[in-house]
Order: C-alpha cells, then sequence, then structure tokens
C-alpha cells in the first residue's frame, strides 16, 4: 500500500482498541454511482460495521454510506446500510470464512479508503477481541506514550 496516493475517507478506531489484529487484507467494495459520489465526499462511517461470510461471498455488513442528494431523481434506491459485497480471491475468501465459523475470530474493517488509481478499497482484519486485562494494558500503553512525548518536548526547548 502507498501512503501517498491514498485518501482515507473513514477509518474504524474501535477496532484496534477492542481486538487484537492477527492479519490484515485489501479488498475491493462492489458499490453503485451514486455510493461512490457519496464516499468522493467523505460521507462514510465503518465504526459499527462488521463482515461476515453468507453463501461462499464475504458481506460487509452495517457500513454507513450517506445517500447522494444529488443523485438523478432517485431512480436507484439507496439504503444506506445495506449489506455491501467484497471483492477477495476464492481461496481468501474461503481461508476467511473457515476462520469465522470454526476458530472464533471475527473479521472487521479497519480503514475504508480510495487508492493510488482511485479505486474504493477496505482494509479488512483477522481479529480475536480483547479482554478486559489487554485493554487496560493498551490504555496504560498509549498513556506512556503521550508521556514520553510530553518529556521529550519540554527536554527539546
Amino acid at each position: 500500500m502507498d501512503k501517498q496516493n491514498i485518501r482515507s475517507i473513514a477509518t474504524n478506531k474501535k477496532a484496534r482498541f477492542n481486538y487484537e489484529i492477527l492479519d490484515t487484507w485489501e479488498a475491493g467494495i462492489i458499490l453503485t454511482g451514486p455510493e461512490v459520489k457519496s464516499l468522493r465526499a467523505g460521507r462514510a462511517q465503518i465504526a459499527e460495521s462488521y463482515i461476515a461470510p453468507e453463501a461462499g461471498r464475504l458481506m460487509l455488513i452495517n457500513a454507513y454510506i450517506a445517500e447522494y442528494d444529488a443523485s438523478n431523481g432517485g431512480f436507484v434506491e439507496q439504503n444506506a446500510r445495506r449489506s455491501r459485497e467484497l471483492l477477495l480471491h476464492q481461496k481468501e475468501r474461503q481461508k476467511l470464512a473457515v476462520a469465522v465459523r470454526t476458530k472464533g475470530q471475527t473479521l472487521v474493517p479497519l480503514d475504508l479508503y480510495f487508492n493510488s488509481r482511485g479505486l474504493a478499497k477496505i482494509k479488512i482484519a483477522l481479529c480475536v477481541g480483547k479482554n478486559v486485562r489487554d485493554k487496560r494494558e493498551t490504555i496504560k500503553q498509549r498513556e506512556w506514550k503521550r508521556e514520553q512525548g510530553r518529556i521529550m518536548r519540554t527536554f527539546n526547548h
């Protein structure tokens, strides 16, 4: 992933706190024209969404992509929270579906963005839920890094 040519649309900050990320993939999304226009306007949220295997496909469920107001007279019915199919190779889809069904792991979207070619992509992660102790440890580490930054700023001045 080439960082300088990526335009981020939405990120799922809670995912990194609530889950331990085991592996990540980049997937395409099947969208309608008005949905792409809404994404270009930055009107999307993936914080409450998840990914589930359905009939050999991976579906992005409960992601919010706002209805595009200037769409062509409403000929295409827009549902902001409809399920959207993700595009991955068949072997990857099968591997992820098996991990979700048998190992109790979860598929969570991390980032929604446009790649360097202007295509809408989503970064998905195979995760395991953190328990309360792990979450407290994450908070401690985050606060320690903030404190380190404060200390370094005071010594540099």
